[in-house]
């Protein structure tokens, strides 16, 4: 039996905030096996992103002028990192759908880091501004292991809460 668009983002690890490859991603051609030419390209680009294919990814993301190309354009820079210009992509991106199930995961994930939980939600919502500035903070060494964990963490939620959205459009 072949895989499952969803199994895609089944790996040993979450992806790092970071543009580093990880072990235990696919390759382009196993990524396409799977999706096949008709995926709905903010599919693909989310998988492309989870499986650390960013140059990829970029060039989708920067094709879809509205709030979901925008949204993935910005973790694209956040990685890359280029935080200023995720910065740029997320002010456009405004208000996303994806943002009331990510601050309840988020929620859940932060629920022992009482800072970092108000630091992301604000009056409850997520503040995507704030989480750039953290994972420069990650990038630059000022977190800890345990914090850089959760960050990881979070991003992956936000990978896997995009991937529901799109695939559900």
């Amino acid at each position: 039996m072949g895989l499952d668009v969803r199994d895609l983002l089944n790996t040993s690890e979450v992806p790092d905030l970071g543009p580093t490859r990880r072990s235990g991603t696919k390759s382009m051609a196993e990524i396409e096996k799977v999706l096949g030419p008709k995926a709905d390209p903010l599919v693909r680009a989310t998988v492309l992103l989870w499986h650390d294919r960013l140059d990829e990814a970029h060039v989708i993301a920067q094709s879809i002028e509205n709030a979901d190309g925008s949204y993935l354009h910005g973790i694209i820079h956040r990685r890359e990192p280029d935080y200023s210009n995720a910065k740029y992509w997320f002010h456009r991106v405004r208000r996303h759908a994806c943002f009331e199930p990510l601050a309840g995961q988020v929620a859940s994930l932060l629920q022992n880091e009482q800072k970092l939980r108000d630091r992301f939600l604000p009056r409850g919502e997520w503040d995507p501004l704030a989480f750039i500035d953290a994972c420069e903070e990650a990038g630059g060494g000022r977190l800890s292991e345990a914090q850089v964990a959760l960050l990881r963490r979070i991003q992956a939620a936000e990978l896997e809460i995009l991937f529901a959205h799109f695939s559900s459009l």
